[in-house]
């Protein structure tokens, strides 16, 4: 459910970046706006290229979220350099028994900006403003390496079913202030999830 950015593939030079040194300048973090969906599909779209440049599923998932019921507008967040946009991240709400929680996800920086801590940025960023929200917990599909450092434990260790039982120790669970003991079972991300 939650693809890993594509690398820039050995021998293929990306394109140089107008914002110059990604690490070189502040990043200012904050909500969507309108005047900013063109340039977060631009970021899903070179995040996650496809190797036969197919568009990235990523692109229409978010589109179909901020749609969705499940859509909190202020937890979709971009990572701002100068004017521009290298980086989103949005979380919608999901259902876990009769609890509402967040699946989170996707969450993209342009290749020429990542490696410099902006997605752990967005990714900090939206876990507080979760947590901030009373949401009591975010769930993700994603690497056991690089999500723990966040929090994140397998979500089958706090009682917490994955949509797919074949994502195994995949499908993760980071807990926030409002999560509870008894909050176990099924989970069950956005419905723009269910086509993938």
């Amino acid at each position: 459910m939650i693809r890993t950015p594509a690398a820039v593939p050995a021998g293929r030079i990306s394109s140089p970046s107008p914002l110059g040194e990604c690490h070189s300048g502040a990043v200012l973090i904050r909500r969507e706006a309108r005047h900013d969906i063109g340039a977060i599909d631009a970021v899903h779209r070179r995040a996650f290229a496809t190797d036969d440049g197919t568009e990235p599923v990523e692109v229409g998932l978010v589109q179909a979220l901020r749609l969705d019921e499940a859509w909190v507008p202020a937890l979709s967040l971009v990572a701002e350099l100068g004017r521009s946009v290298v980086g989103h991240v949005v979380a919608t709400e999901g259902e876990l028994g009769e609890s509402v929680g967040l699946g989170l996800g996707p969450i993209g920086v342009l290749p020429e900006c990542q490696g410099v801590g902006i997605g752990s940025g967005l990714l900090h960023a939206v876990l507080a403003a979760a947590d901030a929200l009373d949401y009591p917990l975010v769930a993700l599909v994603g690497h056991l390496d690089y999500y723990p450092r966040f929090g994140f434990v397998p979500a089958s260790s706090l009682g917490i079913e994955a949509p797919d039982p074949s994502w195994g120790a995949h499908f993760q669970v980071r807990t926030l202030t409002a999560y509870r003991l008894r909050m176990r079972g099924h989970f069950r991300f956005a419905a723009p999830f269910d086509g993938l």
